[in-house]
């Protein structure tokens, strides 16, 4: 019995520092994410203030998910080098001070500037938060059901901040949407500090900068030409030259990638299948989801339907209605019929809200699309815990930074491509209104897609 006394409340203790340490990690996902949606909202407002038409806009909402799909790789390898908690910390206080730099911006080019630098700490944060939840719940149906807390926090941020940054806006003005990162950020920071425990150092993972450097390229270069796409025409030169420098730079990525003795992207991982899959489904839904929110939120139901920013976040609220308790149960339904189907149902749920949406048009009441925005959200809330725990779980302990950091690059490429595609699309006012019946069209093409390869693709795997 004395053994087991003392023993408890070490266990206690244990448990105690695992809750905080998902806090942070909680808190590090979700201001990424909220920095995601809160900035769409004041685009409108940033466009008045600082000058612009809607390629400049794109840019401030590309210029973040570019730095963060670019350098999120590097940063997991980082964290798998030196140790994730001290990544983690760095990249928190990189991204409070690059928030301030973006509030007090004098003109757009400098707000891009700082956006860049605010999602490369995004980049460093999000592997890194993952590595230490790996870290922390080492039993596989704990660490699940962490993911999905974790996953929960972020889907709070990701679906509060049109709500938050619309109220913000009204109160106080766009700049205040950067502030707010402020007590979150010193919050993370001390939790992290104070209760994570940091991950193994493996000395001989190296940078690999060539391998970098195409990535930035290959991701700059095809976002630049499709977001120009749409301002310029598509058979404008620079256009054109920019997609030939994309498809250039990618497959000089891909050959780095197979050569390099330390490479930023160990192809070797994508044998596996579910790792393959699961990261091939983030860039789908990420395409989907986050292009079809760009072109709602700041051309829709503010540019069409006159909707002020705070009304535009109220316009989102109700999704939090399924998108949070969908995150929660999620690991418990993926424990049921399996990871694999759970991310396929989430995928054709949304499809369905997506499918929902084809009858818009200038005019269209809320209330009329408001189910249609619950079902897109809770499909998106379904399948993400599912996706990440199934990633991590399919490549080694020693790669789980660089294994988080492939499945958040995957989705931020997606988000990249999805808000510049949708944008080119809607970018000229004669072509909105085709534009935005495309939309919805491609979102649920895209997404019944991915539910497609998951479920096939491990069916198959299951039969080998």
């Amino acid at each position: 019995m004395p053994p087991d006394r003392r023993a408890a409340p070490h266990q206690q203790s244990s448990g105690l520092a695992a809750t905080l340490t998902l806090a942070a990690m909680s808190l590090g996902y979700g201001v990424v994410q909220l920095d995601v949606t809160i900035v769409n909202t004041a685009l409108n407002a940033i466009g008045a203030s600082l000058g612009g038409g809607v390629a400049e806009l794109q840019w401030v909402v590309s210029a973040y998910t570019i730095a963060f799909a670019a350098f999120i790789l590097t940063a997991g390898a980082l964290g798998d080098r030196i140790g994730a908690k001290r990544m983690f910390m760095a990249g928190f206080a990189i991204f409070t001070a690059a928030s301030v730099a973006c509030a007090v911006a004098p003109d757009a080019a400098t707000l891009i500037a700082a956006r860049c630098v605010q999602e490369l700490a995004a980049a460093i944060l999000v592997p890194n938060s993952l590595a230490l939840l790996r870290h922390a719940y080492e039993d596989e149906k704990a660490r699940g059901r962490a993911v999905g807390v974790w996953a929960a926090g972020a889907s709070l941020a990701l679906t509060a901040g049109p709500f938050v940054g619309g109220g913000l806006i009204a109160l106080v003005g766009w700049r205040a949407i950067f502030l707010v990162n402020l007590p979150i950020g010193l919050a993370g920071l001390w939790l992290a500090w104070r209760f994570a425990s940091e991950t193994t150092r493996h000395q001989q993972h190296r940078l690999d900068l060539p391998g970098q450097v195409a990535a930035i390229a290959a991701l700059g270069t095809l976002a630049g030409a499709l977001i120009e796409g749409g301002a310029l025409g598509w058979g404008n030169p620079f256009v054109i030259a920019s997609f030939v420098l994309a498809a250039v730079f990618s497959v000089l990525f891909v050959w780095r990638e197979a050569r390099a003795p330390q490479p930023m992207l160990p192809l070797s991982l994508f044998r596996h299948r579910m790792f393959a899959l699961t990261s091939l489904v983030g860039l789908l839904v990420n395409v989907a989801f986050y292009g079809l929110i760009f072109v709602l939120s700041l051309l829709y139901f503010q540019q069409v339907n006159g909707l002020s920013a705070f009304a535009t976040g109220l316009a989102f609220v109700p999704m939090l209605g399924t998108v949070l308790p969908a995150n929660l149960i999620a690991p418990h339904v993926a424990e049921r019929i399996g990871a694999p189907a759970t991310i396929a149902l989430g995928a054709a749920l949304s499809a369905a809200g997506c499918l929902a949406l084809l009858f818009i048009g200038p005019g269209t009441s809320y209330l009329a699309i408001c189910l249609q925005l619950l079902a897109l959200s809770g499909g998106l809330g379904l399948l993400v815990p599912p996706l990440t725990s199934a990633l991590l779980g399919s490549a080694e302990p020693q790669h789980a930074g660089v294994a988080a950091g492939v499945l958040n690059a995957t989705r931020q490429t997606g988000s990249v491509l999805g808000v510049a595609l949708f944008g080119s699309m809607v970018s000229r006012s004669a072509a909105f209104i085709a534009g935005l019946h495309a939309a919805p069209v491609i979102s649920a093409g895209v997404l019944l897609a991915a539910a497609a390869l998951i479920w096939i693709g491990s069916w198959s795997e299951a039969r080998r």
